[in-house]
Order: C-alpha cells, then sequence, then structure tokens
C-alpha cells in the first residue's frame, strides 16, 4: 500500500471509504443499516472512535473519523469492518424473508474463494484509503462530498434529508443518527 493511504498522524482526523464487494445494494434493507448503526454507536462508546462526518449508502459507507484514547484508527476501522461484516452476512442468511438471500451469500462466498483471508464469506472490499484530512479546505470538501453523496444518487433533493448521514446534523438543529463531533 501506498505512504499516501496509510495512516501516519493518529490524532488527524481521515477521510475513509469503503464498499461491499461487487458494489452489492445491501443497506436497501433497515435491518442491515442498523447493524452499521449499532456498530458505529458501539465503537464511539468503547473504542475512542469520533465520527465528525458519514453517510451509509446502499453499498458503500463514507466516514470521516478520527480517535480518542488508546486505539489506533486502523485497529478501529477493522474490528468495526469484521464485525460488521460477520453479522451482516449472519442476519442475511437467517432472514429467509430476504430475496436477494441467495444471490448475496453466493457473491460473498465467490469474494472469499478470491481472497487469501476469508474463510466463508467476504463482505468488504479490502480498501479503504486513509486520507489525512490536514487543512479546513480538504475538511470542508471532503464533509460536502459525503452529504451530497444521496443528492447527486437522486435519493434526495437537500442533504440534511437523508437520515443516514451526518448532514441533519451539520445543516439543522435536529440530532440525527450518531453522535457527531463537529468540525470547527
Amino acid at each position: 500500500m501506498s505512504e499516501k493511504y496509510k495512516v501516519s498522524d493518529q490524532d488527524r482526523l481521515y477521510f475513509i471509504t469503503f464498499a461491499v464487494v461487487y458494489w452489492v445494494d445491501v443497506f436497501s434493507r433497515q435491518l442491515y443499516r442498523d447493524i452499521i448503526i449499532d456498530s458505529l454507536k458501539f465503537c464511539q462508546k468503547e473504542k475512542g472512535l469520533i465520527v465528525a462526518g458519514w453517510c451509509l449508502m446502499s453499498n458503500h459507507i463514507h466516514l470521516i473519523i478520527g480517535r480518542e484514547g488508546e486505539n489506533n484508527i486502523e485497529s478501529i476501522v477493522r474490528d468495526f469492518k469484521k464485525y460488521t461484516s460477520v453479522h451482516i452476512c449472519k442476519a442475511i442468511e437467517s432472514n429467509y424473508r430476504e430475496t436477494r438471500r441467495d444471490w448475496m451469500l453466493d457473491l460473498f462466498r465467490k469474494a472469499a474463494l478470491e481472497s487469501s483471508k476469508h474463510q466463508k464469506y467476504m463482505f468488504w472490499q479490502n480498501q479503504y484509503h486513509p486520507i489525512e484530512l490536514d487543512t479546513n479546505e480538504m475538511l470542508d470538501q471532503k464533509l460536502e462530498y459525503v452529504h451530497d453523496n444521496p443528492v447527486r444518487a437522486g435519493i434526495v433533493d437537500r442533504q440534511e434529508d437523508y437520515v443516514y448521514s451526518s448532514a441533519r446534523d451539520y445543516c439543522t438543529k435536529e440530532k440525527g443518527l450518531i453522535d457527531i463531533r463537529f468540525i470547527e
């Protein structure tokens, strides 16, 4: 991996994105979105994850994150990805009402076969390319990019109308689903 895509300063904020293998639209279902939200909240409470911005789309998530405390950013992201991968795949396996169940699990199985690190299923793509946000311009640009994702996708007309992002926190007086550490 290039030096450009490494966490070099644990005390900075980073923009990261990770996607479901084959860009499968898993997060079109509430059940799977809830696993992501609950896991982010757990990482905030128990692992020192700071979330300054976020947006969960149907097949990927954008985060602007940092950390406080002892856990490093790479460990928090690794644990988050591992936990959500296992629990979402289990939820899909046991959800007999999921019309795409066999199709999704077959794709996750196929991805695991192509990977030396995964045994049964591979849910997330491996890379997440952390980009250090070391200027106010970069912070503002990435936060705008994160919040504008559902607008560009045609899901909502206004950023703050999308429930699965921090735009509501930044654009209104309403609190969103995740506690946000505001960028100043």
